[in-house]
């Protein structure tokens, strides 16, 4: 049978309240951000590893804040007198590390959301003290804030961000074949997106629905580092 085409389509992942799913593993900081009107100084740095959920929080936060939520790389491009005078979140703020001019950017924004009163939620994957920072102020700033942190996923959310992941691409998938990935993959939020990734451009291909037998050829794709065989 003939390879069938294949198509990239948007990908509609939900960022609501109701689409994140609140566990051991993140049941605190959710409580801490959800508690942003008390932060210490009005701000708070969010950490996490790649995928942990990160984003979806800073999403719900920014909603329930009425704020801006901004990629801290961008910030040469927007006007920090107007942005300091919202809630703002900047995400991703360790790739500013060693950027100078990024990092005075950061630390005039820092400064004029604490004169205005403005909440500050900062995300990063690693803790503060592994960014490097060149900017003395800027790090004793950084260093003087609260920190809440994403810990390592349990069983209950990685099934719950497993399923929500297929469920943003519209795919049903068999919970038999959720229960195999679950015993074998990494415990990562990383590996399952590329899981998930993997096993819908598989199905596309072959024109069927996920398998226990994709998974596998996926699985071993993954952690061999060979070509994946779809059929």
């Amino acid at each position: 049978m003939p390879d069938q085409l294949t198509f990239d389509l948007p990908i509609k992942t939900a960022f609501g309240r109701e689409d994140f799913f609140v566990t051991s593993s993140n049941s605190t900081a959710v409580k801490i951000l959800e508690n942003w009107k008390n932060w210490p100084l009005s701000k708070l740095i969010l950490i996490g590893p790649s995928g942990s959920g990160k984003s979806h929080l800073a999403n719900i936060w920014t909603e329930m804040t009425n704020g801006v939520r901004i990629e801290a790389k961008y910030l040469m491009d927007i006007d920090l007198q107007v942005a300091s005078q919202s809630a703002l979140c900047l995400e991703g703020f360790e790739v500013i590390a060693g950027n100078q001019e990024l990092e005075a950017h950061a630390f005039h924004l820092h400064n004029l959301a604490q004169e205005s009163g403005a909440p500050l939620l900062i995300t990063g994957c690693s803790t503060p003290s592994t960014w490097n920072l060149l900017l003395p102020d800027l790090l004793s700033r950084i260093q003087g804030t609260s920190v809440a942190q994403l810990q390592s996923p349990d069983d209950v959310l990685l099934n719950a961000v497993l399923i929500k992941q297929f469920n943003d691409r519209q795919i049903a998938i068999d919970p038999k074949v959720v229960t195999y990935l679950l015993k074998r993959m990494e415990r990562s939020f990383a590996s399952i997106s590329y899981l998930v990734n993997e096993l819908d451009k598989g199905a596309l291909k072959v024109g069927k629905p996920i398998s226990i037998k994709l998974a596998r050829n996926v699985l071993d794709s993954f952690f061999n580092d060979a070509s994946l065989d779809y059929v």
